[in-house]
């Protein structure tokens, strides 16, 4: 019922097309507008097909209170503050919005982003945005997800706390909207992941579960499991990007830098070339290796009506006598005419 063709912008996101790389601004532009927009340049100098920003403010999505509710714990990075405190150092300025647009633009790369309210989709809409991330924690608004998914843009729903009820009910959400385009993306909210969690078995399952495009929003800190990802049939692969880890961000122990992601970038694009298409047949290079496999030659000189034996015809590279497997049907056999050690074998030598 999903649809398996979703373009966002000018890019198409299918199952035959090349996987659609999304670098994750997120609170990696230290509110700093200079270092946002030169972060933007690097993401485009590293390959990414995207860069995806988050849309919201503190007050939005939480509120600034400090009671044993709203202290984070059981986190690896962000125990002890607040979930307000937390949120009003990383989101990004709304008003950035407009420039980075505008700058993603003329550099080619799609943009759009997660929206964590109602308000916050309304304030893309004026700007455009061409696609919606419904980021992992945001799953259970469903009112949320329904208001995104009226606007009928592709939505990018992120998995990373959700229950198999959970996603159920969130596509059931986009359904009651008519809204079929829907890319879920594989996730673990842990931050940084650890590898023996993220289970990228599920991708295959997902999909097929689901019926529908599926990806893979990462936090473990290296590159291996995005490219793994690729080869179980992630469409979209999203991950932080940082222009350098000595910048101090919430963010910055899961996000990769430049050369990084560049790496990442080089890495999926080889391995989509490894994986290719289903069949058999040989390449060009591989027939002219295959000129090198083994056949029958004569290995000792042979006179005329001298028997063919194990010791003067042996399998040996290269390939241009008899094939191996007539060696049980020659033996015994009576050379036709002299033979010289090194002659490939072939049937005119051989008395029947």
């Amino acid at each position: 019922m999903f649809k398996k063709e979703i373009k966002i912008q000018n890019r198409l996101i299918s199952r035959n097309s090349p996987c659609f790389i999304v670098a994750e601004l997120s609170a990696n532009h230290k509110q700093d507008l200079s270092l946002a927009k030169e972060t933007l340049y690097a993401i485009k100098e590293s390959g990414a097909d995207a860069v995806k920003f988050q849309t919201y403010r503190p007050d939005t999505t939480t509120i600034d209170c400090r009671n044993e509710y709203f202290v984070i714990k059981g986190t690896k990075l962000w125990d002890g503050q607040t979930l307000y405190d937390l949120y009003k150092k990383a989101y990004m300025p709304w008003e950035w919005h407009y420039e980075l647009k505008e700058l993603a633009e003329k550099l080619g790369l799609v943009w759009f982003s997660s929206p964590f309210d109602f308000s916050a989709i309304d304030f893309l809409e004026k700007l455009n945005c061409p696609a919606y991330k419904i980021a992992s924690f945001e799953i259970v608004d469903i009112p949320l997800i329904e208001y995104a998914a009226k606007t009928k843009k592709p939505l990018i729903i992120s998995t990373g706390i959700a229950r198999l009820d959970d996603i159920q009910e969130a596509l059931d959400a986009c359904k009651r909207q008519n809204n079929f385009e829907v890319i879920l993306l594989k996730c673990v909210s842990d931050y940084p992941t650890d590898y023996e969690d993220i289970n990228l078995l599920t991708l295959k399952n997902m999909a097929e579960t689901f019926d529908c495009l599926v990806g893979l929003s990462d936090h473990s800190k290296g590159i291996e499991v995005p490219v793994a990802a690729v080869t179980l049939g992630a469409k979209l692969i999203e991950k932080h990007f940082i222009l350098s880890k000595n910048i101090d961000t919430p963010d910055k122990e899961f996000s990769l830098t430049p050369d990084e992601f560049k790496e990442m970038v080089k890495a999926i694009r080889n391995v989509e070339k490894a994986l290719g298409k289903v069949t058999y047949e040989l390449t060009e290079r591989q027939k002219k290796a295959r000129k090198l496999a083994r056949s029958l030659f004569v290995v000792k000189d042979v006179k005329k009506g001298e028997t063919f034996t194990l010791e003067n015809v042996r399998s040996i590279r290269p390939a241009d006598g008899l094939p191996p497997k007539y060696l049980k049907l020659i033996l015994g056999k009576k050379a036709k005419k002299d033979i010289k050690k090194g002659t490939p074998l072939s049937w005119e030598l051989i008395d029947f």
